[in-house]
């Protein structure tokens, strides 16, 4: 007697455990080996003469993985001045930074000066490099052009906030704008200023204590009274 045939069951396929943890761990990592080849060599060699496989070679990444995980070199630009601003790997609203917080607490014109300027200080030690090559670039590519003018735009509309801030503490000069005391404060904490000074020897810490020391000289009412 013929016994019917049975069709044996499927063997369970065996499936890699996928681990969600690891693999963001890896894509931050590579991501910051990108970002780091990238600014050692705009910074060394400049914007035009990187390329990214000079950037790929570096990091030891396939140039598709850099197109895949950040873009081209413009989008490699844009998140290295976005980073060393905020001090993140990510843009963070200027209001929400540690430093403007404390600025905008203070409840004098010498405090809010010496806050901001502390703030600057600390910045300029991760931009003023990127930002002077940001520089460079925006003189040949159109996209690090369009760039360099939203930063310093955005730079000037905040110089502008800080400088109504300065106003409420009835200390500032009748005699300037709020126009005015934002441009001084804008052309006086930019890079190049920063840079400058670092070529001559000084320190973070001693660049912003002028800073702080400079603003209220040139921008507060003296204790005599006059301007």
């Amino acid at each position: 007697m013929n016994r019917p045939s049975v069709t044996p069951l499927p063997r369970p396929v065996k499936t890699r455990q996928y681990n969600a943890p690891r693999r963001a761990e890896q894509a931050a990592r590579t991501r910051r080996a990108i970002l780091d080849a990238a600014r050692e060599l705009f910074v060394a060699h400049g914007y035009t003469a990187s390329t990214i496989a000079e950037i790929a070679a570096r990091a030891q990444v396939a140039i598709d993985t850099i197109y895949a995980t950040i873009g081209r070199k413009p989008a490699l630009m844009r998140e290295l001045v976005e980073a060393a601003i905020s001090g993140t790997d990510y843009p963070v609203a200027a209001e929400e930074r540690e430093y403007v917080q404390r600025t905008i607490q203070a409840t004098t014109a010498r405090e809010k000066f010496a806050a901001y300027a502390d703030g600057i200080a600390a910045i300029h030690r991760r931009l003023a490099p990127i930002f002077l090559s940001l520089r460079d670039a925006a003189s040949h590519d159109p996209e690090c052009a369009a760039l360099w003018k939203e930063i310093s735009e955005r730079r000037a509309a905040n110089m502008l906030r800080f400088a109504a801030d300065l106003r409420t503490t009835g200390e500032i000069r009748a005699d300037l704008t709020d126009h005015q005391v934002a441009d001084i404060i804008w052309t006086m904490n930019a890079a190049e200023y920063f840079d400058l000074l670092t070529q001559r020897g000084w320190t973070p810490e001693r660049i912003g204590g002028w800073l702080a020391d400079a603003w209220a000289r040139l921008l507060l009412i003296s204790r005599a009274g006059s301007t």
